[in-house]
């Protein structure tokens, strides 16, 4: 019988997710493991993650791994990276750590073309920490501190990390994807690995936002939650390449 597909093997074989139905945290880490594996680079790789469900990757992984503070996970992706070159070095962040609490590390590390690579996570909500607004909440969209719902007038606009980051001159690769079906999950893929192999080339920072749901913290049922992502996220935040040098 020939194989066509078995498990990565990035992922410990003796945990189970832990992650909530629907949660698109336990695809991103899949696809990751699997670029790592097709690519080679297990052995040179070393992740920072960030606070959060983000943090709860350091179950499942076989690979080397450190937590950073919250929101200071490109900080110490760029010490890492400098001190031991010839590694891989990424971040696993969601939108409160990277956007939020990590704002001016992520900026900072983007301006200085840090050739590091950052795996985003924007499901427009704090996630493990309470449901709170993040600075990517839709306007409009509840939350446990904004329970009416976000009102510009008080709360600001949602924020656009690619197109921030688009107007440093330093960023060398910016894509948006998601992966709420077959072909979004293989766009993915392809970021991810793109965004790994600029590393490896030597051209700077990259990073990979990923529109994902929340079903819990958005108070929808799993499937409910894939057409809010299409009908609402993806209006907000449109897939696409952002920047590719």
């Amino acid at each position: 019988m020939e194989l066509v597909y078995s498990r990565t093997k990035t992922i410990r074989e003796e945990k189970v997710s832990g992650f909530c139905p629907g949660c698109m945290h336990s695809t991103v880490i899949k696809l990751i493991g699997e670029v790592l594996e097709e690519m080679n680079l297990v052995d040179k790789a070393a992740c920072v993650l960030g606070i959060g469900c983000c943090g709860l990757h350091m179950e499942y992984m076989a690979y080397d791994n450190i937590t950073a503070p919250h929101g200071r996970a490109c900080a110490v992706a760029t010490g890492m990276k400098r001190s031991n070159p010839d590694s891989l070095v990424f971040t696993y962040q969601g939108d409160g750590d990277f956007a939020s609490i990590g704002l001016a590390e992520s900026v900072s590390a983007a301006n200085r073309g840090e050739n590091i690579t950052v795996i985003f996570i924007n499901n427009g909500i704090y996630g493990m920490t309470g449901g709170q607004m993040a600075p990517t909440t839709l306007v409009g969209m509840k939350a446990s501190t904004a329970p009416k719902g976000r009102d510009p007038k008080e709360h600001g606009y949602p924020m656009h990390m690619c197109e921030i980051l688009n107007q440093l001159t330093a960023p060398a690769y910016l894509e948006r994807t998601s992966c709420n079906n077959p072909q979004n999950v293989m766009k993915t893929k392809n970021a991810i690995k793109k965004a790994f192999q600029n590393q490896i080339d030597g051209k700077g920072f990259s990073m990979v936002e990923i529109v994902t749901s929340c079903p819990t913290n958005w108070g929808l049922e799993p499937l409910d939650s894939l057409d809010y992502l299409e009908e609402k996220m993806f209006a907000e935040f449109p897939l696409g390449v952002i920047r590719d040098n």
